[in-house]
This record gives structure tokens, C-alpha cells and sequence, in this order.
């Protein structure tokens, strides 16, 4: 056991006793430099001798690879993907340069990878050692980072060893300190036990208990000189290998640029400059290099890090020359280390490294393919060549989540861009990085200058970026903006065959909507929700845009059809950049039907999607329809704390879409819990804010009117209610035509009012809402009989819905009628299940295998399966065919 360290080990033999057990767990460990991560990853392997140990170290230089720590990893098991599904199976050969370009989305690649892990550890429990990962090239990191948020019931066990500034979002962690005082000197003491006294205390106190300085200082020359402790050690390196022979030194050289730890890559480099096998052996016995196999490594990365920083400028072009002359096979490596002897302009290899970002991007290396272009626009003097180096760099960064690298390189190439579509792209590029950045005004402000620019000769860019614009200023309440969009929409010469006029329409309805309350938008905006159901496939972003709009006029069904859908096809195909959104709609369709555990499922899978994807807006509306379920269900702690969440976001991102949720969410649960009042002044609050422009504004109408005649105010209650009037004349809608009849119930009771309100319609929530208020009218009529005919119906459905509070209103208004009932609880088999649970079942009613599924969910076949064992006790069945034959209806 190393020293110091005993807690650490507890908590990694923890993961890998879950991982013996068939659980899965991931652990990313923090430190300085040589406080002790690699030495904590060798001591883990030793003792796990009885699991598979696959390894990787990320590497400093190998940010310009794309996946190559991710082909480190996996290369010794890369026979298994044959037995991955053939989409997953592409898509992963395709990343490490394996097959041909898949094309492929870059989170399918991550499942590929949680896949593989999965396959691996069906013959037993597996651990993962990742070191350096600080230093993971992007393409790698976000892939196994991606498997890592998913693992379950695998059997895996992956360990990230880090400095900070390595990014693992929802991912445990842990922080490797110094050692103590009594560990550091016994260390010292066993490195070396005949230090003079006097240098024993110095190097104890400049050590800090760091391991490494404290094995490395007594090889110092001079262990007093001051300095920073990493460059300490680096400097101790350094002076190791100066004292080593010609050879040895430039074979260290040689490795420390090769980056991927081939050895006959470096054998044949170094014969090339005359070396043989010696001079490893040299850095071998020196303690430096570690052949073994086809690979060399470096004993400490620091190591590698001084051999670069030591040799002289002349001795790394050699370095880099001879490597460049033995890779005419391996062009993208190529192409990399003649960019580094380039010393000016250089056309030949600005193209190799051009060539090199193509090949990278079709294996979504995007933030390699950023590095390739912005070096090769370095060696670049035509003007021409050099704006679209500078553009493809920046959508290359952009793509790769590198947003203040994107906006840097796009404001460097606006500069010299002259032709419209370019100028068109460039403020598109700029637009998304700041509406991610969650800077929506800007965004806005961005797409209305870059249609300016292009209007007259490229009218259909300019029109695209202006629905852009329209649609963000939609998002953030900004009735002017949308005007202004909408204005200059209609200014462009536009021709039918453009196919721009739905979304024309769409963007002045919006601004209809804004500007003169939304039941003004629903003629323009009801076309688009057609065209986009005529649509069976493709088409991503007017299907998406027409499931959003068809929440905004109330046909949920249809938005729930052109959801389910997207969902299913991206799911399928691995377009998994439109699921969040997919997911927005499915679950607000969801929550408007009634459909609360499936809405839950919905919004949870799309939140972690989201979070993925670093998407705060996505996230924020999410929480929202979250908090909203919560505040149904009557768990208040749990709305809290999401609304509290959507509170952040928009003071962030400005879009008003996840604070009316939440807004709502809390009134709701108010409004259930007897708090007239304070339901009744929250909803009148938000709708002083930009709230008033979001569709919420019309759904939770009712729950004001509600609030205002239960907390004794009813003049309170007339604008809303003539708000929720006026959208309903022109829905004209079924369900919005009950929940208006309702209101005006609430208002001015009545048995004609309260038979319209109970027409059938397909919101359930609303209708034993109906039968709640109906049958408290007719208690208070002293008609019990009836009144408990209608509070038996509103009881059944708040129970099988899960809407506990609710409930328990129509239990007591049920027992004040003179029935007997027990306390209410939650009926029907589906609330037993997890969100997970649910999604899984579903699937799996459908006869997709565990495979299938799990490709669908973005998780493993075994977490599948463990997922489907937990649920079948909970809905009394034993096998798929039992499950297959029950009824799971809508949950």
C-alpha cells in the first residue's frame, strides 16, 4: 500500500468491490502535479489483479487527434466492436480511423464506448485507468465522459486522474492533499536514508508532502533553489537528462514528441538519425522510458514535459523532421509535426493540415479539426484562403464546444469575408455561440446585422437568419424585437419556391401574439403544425419548431405525435443534437395530457441529455416542467429546489420559457395545499414580468380564477378569465372550451355551467379538476348523493395521475359528503416505477431487445436489463411476455 493514502484506497476498493459485484461507478481524482495520482492508479491496478485493467494516458500535445486516448484505452479490445450494434460499431471504427467516415453524430461515439466497456465486462468485472486526462485530446474526453455519467449495472469501474482544469460535470469526485507529516518522512527516509540532516528538513519543508518532490529533490544539485514545486521537479528532469548521452537524450526527445507511444514510430525515427536499440536501453536504465509490447511510455509525465522544455530549438525540428519522414502512411501526424519545423508561410503543409481537419471533423475531432485549420491559417498569406480557414476554424470550434475559441476565430474571419454566404455563416456561427453562451440579446442583435448585410443580394440567408432572430426574441418575451424581425421578413423579396412562407408567417404571428395576446397568433401559427405532421422524416427543425408551436395553440396530441417521432428517428439514427428539444415538447405534451410519469421520464432523459450538450436554455425549461410535476405530485421540497434552478437560468439566459414553468409550478402546488392567496399573487406577479408574453399565461389562467374565487376576491378573477375566453373563441377546442366553462362554474355556480365544463375531453387532469369543484358545489347544495358521484371520479383520477395533494382535497370533500374513505394513496403499477424504469418498459412492451433499448436511451444493454429485473416485482410480472400482455395505458 503507498503510503498516506489509506483513505483514497478505501474509497477506490469500493468502486472496485461494486464493480466485482456487477454495479458500475466512476471516481475522477484531483491533485497537483506529483502529489501522487499516477502512483494511486498503479497501486489500484496491482490490486485488482482479478479484473480486466485497460489504460490510458492523455498526453499534452495530442489535443490535434481526435480520439487518440480513447484508441489507447480501447485498442486492446477493438475485436469487440464487431459484436456492437452496426451503428454504434460504424461510428466507433469510423473515430479511430478503423473503417470508413460513418458521419455520425459525436454522442453515438460515447455509446459505442459505454457499449464496448459494457461487451468487455461480460467476462467479468473491468476497470478503466485514465491518466493526465487534463490533457485528453476533446473528441476523447467528451466520449468517455459521456459513458462514464452512464454507467449502472455493467461491471465497470473507471478511474480519471486529473489536474484541475479537466472538466467531469455530475461525476464523483475526489482530492488527493499532501502526504502528512509522519508519511512524507518516511518516504524521504526510504528514498534515501543517508541525507545529511540539514537537507532532510529543507527538502521535508519544500516538499509540502508532495511524493514525487520528495523522491526527486535529493537527486537535486542544488535542492535550496527557490522555485515553483512542479518546475522544481521539471528542472531535476532536465538536469537528469543532460547527463545522459547524446543518444539517449535525443531518443528521450524523439518519444516525448511522437506522442502516442509507438515504439517502432520511434525506432524507425531514431534510426533514421543514427540511434539503434542502445539508446533506449540507456533512457530505459535511467529511469525515463518504459518499453513494453508495440508502446513506450514515460515513467512520470513530467518527464516528458522537460524532455521537450530542455532541448534546444534545433534538436526538436530535427526531432520533428525525422518523425514527419518514417508517417507517410499516417498523414494527419504527418502533417502535424511538419507544421512544427514550418517556420513561415507554407501552402504544401497548410493543406496537409486542411486535409487533416476534414478527416478529423468526419470523425467529429472538432476541436482537432479547430487546432488543424487555425495552425493552417497561421501558414496561410492568401486572403481568400486564409477568411475561409479562419471561418471552417471557428464552426470547427463551435462544434466542438469551444465557445470562446469559435468567437475569437469568427471575429478574426468577419474581418476579411466579402461574399454573402460567408458573411451569412460567420453571423449564424456567431449567433449560436452566444444564444449557448445563454447571451440572447446579442444573438439577436447579431443575426438582424448579418441579414442587413446580405439582404439585397442573398435574400433567402438573410430570411433564414431573420426567423433565427424572431424566433430568439420569441424566447425572450421581447414583443419589439419579434416586430422588428417580422417587419424586415416581409420587406425580403421572397419567392413561394424559397419555402420560407410558413416560417414567415409563424415569425409574424409570433409577434401578433406578443404584441396583442396570443389568441391573435393562432391562425398564422396553425399552418406550420400542419406542414410539419405532413413530414415523415428528416426535416429536423421545422418538425421540432412546428411540436413547439403546436403546444402554443393547444393541439397537444399533435404535438405529442411530431415529438414521439423525432424522438424515435434521432434516437434511432444518432441525432442526438435534436433530442433535448425533441424532449421539451414530448414532455410538455405529456404534462398538458395529463401523461405525469411519462412526462417525468420524458424531461429527465432530455435534462441529462441537455447537460450534455451544456445547454442552459434546454436545461432551465426542463427543470421547469419538472418542478411543475413535482409541485403536482405534492413534493414540495423537490420544487423548490428546481424553480430555484429556473430562477438562475434566467437570470443568465433572459429566456422566459422555464421561469413560467416554474412560476407555475409553485402556484400550483399552492393552490393545491389551500394557499389561495399566495397562488393567486404569484401568478399575478409573473404576469407583470415577461411571463405574460409565454403561452403559460393562457394554461394557468384557470388556476388564477381558482385562486381568486377561493381566497374571497373575485373581481380578481375577471381578467383572467377574459383572457382565457378570448384564446379559447379562437382555439376552439374542445378542452379549452370545458376549462372555460369551469371558470365561469367558479365564478357564478351552476348546474348548466358545470355540465359543459364535464364534457369528455382528452386532459384528465382538468376534468377531475372539473369534478372536483362540481362535486364541492354540490355538497355545499346539500345534493350528496351527486356530489359524491362526481368526488369519487375526481379521487380515482388524482390517484391514478400520482396528484397527491389533489387527492387528498377530494378525500376530504369526499368524507364532508358522508362517505367512508381511507387515507388516499397512489394507485396503478406504473407510479411504482423510476423514470429509467418506465422508459425501459415502454420499449420493451414494443419488442425492441435490451440492445435496442439501450441505443434508444443512451445507455448499456446490461443497465437495461438490470432496470427491466427491477421492474417487473413492481408491476407483478416475471418475464417480457408477461409484460407484453399488460395494459400500460398513459401514465
Amino acid at each position: 500500500m503507498i503510503k498516506g493514502r489509506r483513505g483514497d484506497q478505501e474509497v477506490i476498493d469500493g468502486l472496485l468491490e461494486s464493480a466485482r459485484a456487477g454495479r458500475s461507478g466512476a471516481l475522477v481524482i484531483y491533485g497537483d502535479p506529483g502529489i501522487g495520482k499516477s502512483a494511486l492508479l498503479r497501486s489500484t491496478a496491482e490490486r485488482a489483479a482479478d479484473l480486466r485493467v485497460l489504460r490510458s494516458v492523455g498526453v499534452e500535445t495530442e489535443a490535434e487527434l481526435p480520439f487518440a486516448a480513447l484508441h489507447q484505452l480501447l485498442r486492446p479490445e477493438l475485436a469487440r466492436a464487431e459484436a456492437l450494434p452496426e451503428r454504434q460499431a460504424l461510428a466507433l471504427k469510423s473515430a479511430l480511423g478503423l473503417g470508413g467516415a460513418a458521419g455520425e453524430d459525436r454522442f453515438l461515439i460515447g455509446l459505442a464506448t459505454l457499449s464496448l466497456l459494457s461487451e468487455i465486462a461480460e467476462d467479468g468485472p473491468l476497470l478503466c485507468l485514465v491518466d493526465d486526462a487534463q490533457w485528453l485530446d476533446r473528441a476523447s474526453a467528451d466520449a468517455l465522459l459521456f459513458a462514464a455519467r452512464r454507467l449502472d449495472a455493467e461491471g465497470v469501474a473507471l478511474l480519471f486522474a486529473a489536474r484541475d482544469g479537466f472538466s467531469a460535470p455530475s461525476l464523483p469526485e475526489r482530492r488527493l492533499g499532501p502526504l502528512d507529516a509522519e508519511s512524507a518522512a518516511e518516504l524521504l527516509t526510504e528514498r534515501d536514508p543517508h541525507l545529511a540532516e540539514g537537507v532532510r528538513s529543507r527538502i521535508l519543508a519544500e516538499s509540502r508532502g508532495n511524493p514525487l518532490a520528495l523522491i526527486e529533490l535529493p537527486r537535486t544539485a542544488d535542492p535550496y533553489t527557490l522555485m515553483p514545486l512542479p518546475r522544481r521537479i521539471q528542472e531535476a528532469y532536465a538536469t537528469r537528462i543532460a547527463e545522459l548521452p547524446a543518444g539517449a537524450q535525443l531518443m528521450i526527445l524523439l518519444a516525448a514528441v511522437e506522442d502516442t507511444g509507438d515504439l517502432g514510430t520511434v525506432l524507425r525515427a531514431a534510426q533514421r538519425l543514427g540511434l539503434g536499440a542502445e539508446s533506449l536501453g540507456t533512457a530505459e536504465r535511467a529511469g525515463f522510458l518504459a518499453p513494453s509490447g508495440g508502446g513506450v511510455t514515460f515513467v512520470h509525465p513530467l518527464m516528458r514535459a522537460a524532455a521537450v522544455h530542455s532541448a534546444a530549438f534545433d534538436q526538436r525540428l530535427v526531432a520533428h523532421r525525422a518523425l514527419a519522414d518514417v508517417l507517410d502512411d499516417q498523414d494527419d501526424r504527418r502533417a502535424w509535426h511538419l507544421a512544427a519545423v514550418a517556420l513561415g508561410p507554407d501552402e504544401q503543409v497548410a493543406v496537409a493540415l486542411e486535409r487533416a481537419a476534414d478527416r478529423a471533423r468526419t470523425r467529429h475531432g472538432h476541436a482537432a479539426a479547430a487546432a488543424a485549420l487555425e495552425r493552417a491559417a497561421e501558414l496561410t498569406t492568401d486572403q481568400g484562403a486564409l477568411a475561409r480557414r479562419l471561418t471552417e476554424a471557428a464552426v470547427a470550434a463551435a462544434d466542438a464546444g469551444l465557445p470562446d475559441r469559435a468567437q475569437a476565430l469568427a471575429e478574426r474571419a468577419a474581418r476579411l469575408v466579402e461574399d454573402p454566404r460567408s458573411i451569412a455563416r460567420l453571423a449564424g456561427l456567431r449567433a449560436r455561440v452566444a444564444f449557448e453562451r445563454g447571451s440572447v440579446h446579442t444573438a439577436h442583435d447579431i443575426l438582424l446585422s448579418g441579414a442587413d448585410r446580405v439582404a439585397e443580394l442573398d435574400p433567402v440567408a438573410a430570411g433564414l437568419m431573420l426567423v433565427d432572430a424572431g424566433r430568439n426574441a420569441w424566447q425572450l418575451s421581447d414583443p419589439q424585437r419579434v416586430e422588428e424581425a417580422a417587419v424586415r421578413l416581409r420587406r425580403l423579396p421572397l419567392r413561394e419556391e424559397d419555402g420560407l412562407d410558413t416560417a414567415v408567417d409563424a415569425v409574424a404571428a409570433a409577434a401578433e401574439s406578443l404584441n396583442h395576446g396570443p389568441a391573435r397568433a393562432l391562425p398564422g401559427m396553425r399552418p406550420l403544425v400542419l406542414d410539419a405532421r405532413g413530414i415523415e422524416r428528416g426535416s429536423y427543425g421545422l418538425r421540432v419548431n412546428g411540436a413547439f408551436v403546436a403546444g402554443l395553440v393547444g393541439e397537444f396530441e399533435w404535438q405529442r405525435e411530431i415529438s414521439a417521432a423525432l424522438v424515435e428517428e434521432c434516437g434511432a439514427l444518432g441525432m442526438t443534437g435534436w433530442l433535448p428539444i425533441a424532449h421539451v415538447t414530448l414532455a410538455a405534451s405529456a404534462v398538458y395530457l395529463g401523461r405525469f410519469a411519462d412526462a417525468e421520464a420524458d424531461a429527465t432523459e432530455g435534462l441529462r441529455i441537455a447537460r450534455d450538450f451544456g445547454q442552459p436554455h434546454r436545461t432551465g425549461y426542463l427543470e421547469g416542467m419538472l418542478a411543475w410535476i413535482a409541485a403536482v405530485e405534492g413534493d414540495d421540497a423537490r420544487c423548490a429546489e428546481l424553480a430555484g434552478r429556473c430562477a438562475e437560468h434566467f437570470a443568465v439566459t433572459g429566456i422566459a420559457n422555464g421561469v413560467a414553468w416554474s412560476e407555475w409550478a409553485q402556484a400550483m402546488l399552492d393552490l393545491s395545499r389551500g394557499r389561495h392567496t399566495q397562488a393567486l399573487d404569484r401568478l399575478e406577479s409573473a404576469l407583470a414580468g415577461p411571463v405574460r408574453h409565454q403561452i403559460q399565461a393562457v394554461y394557468f389562467a384557470p388556476d388564477q380564477v381558482e385562486a381568486a374565487v377561493r381566497a374571497g376576491l373575485p373581481d380578481r378573477a375577471k381578467e383572467p378569465l377574459d383572457r382565457l375566453a378570448e384564446w379559447a373563441g379562437a382555439a376552439r377546442l374542445d378542452w379549452a372550451d370545458a376549462v372555460l366553462a369551469r371558470c365561469r362554474a367558479l365564478v357564478d355556480p351552476g348546474d348548466e355551467l358545470f355540465a359543459a365544463a364535464s364534457r369528455p375531453h382528452g386532459r384528465p387532469m382538468e376534468r377531475a379538476r372539473t369534478d372536483l369543484v362540481y362535486g364541492e358545489w354540490l355538497r355545499r347544495e346539500r345534493r350528496k348523493r351527486e356530489a359524491r358521484t362526481r368526488l369519487r371520479a375526481a379521487l380515482e383520477t388524482f390517484q391514478r395521475l400520482g396528484a397527491v395533494p389533489w387527492a387528498e382535497r377530494a378525500a376530504a370533500e369526499l368524507r364532508a359528503a358522508g362517505e367512508i374513505v381511507a387515507a388516499p394513496a397512489v394507485s396503478g403499477k406504473l407510479t411504482e416505477l423510476s423514470p429509467q424504469e418506465l422508459q425501459i418498459v415502454r420499449l420493451a412492451v414494443t419488442g425492441l431487445t435490451n440492445r435496442e433499448i439501450g441505443a434508444r436511451l443512451f445507455v448499456s444493454p446490461k443497465t437495461v436489463s438490470y432496470h427491466l429485473y427491477r421492474a417487473f416485482p413492481k408491476l407483478g410480472v416475471s418475464s417480457r411476455v408477461e409484460l407484453a400482455r399488460l395494459d400500460l395505458g398513459a401514465a
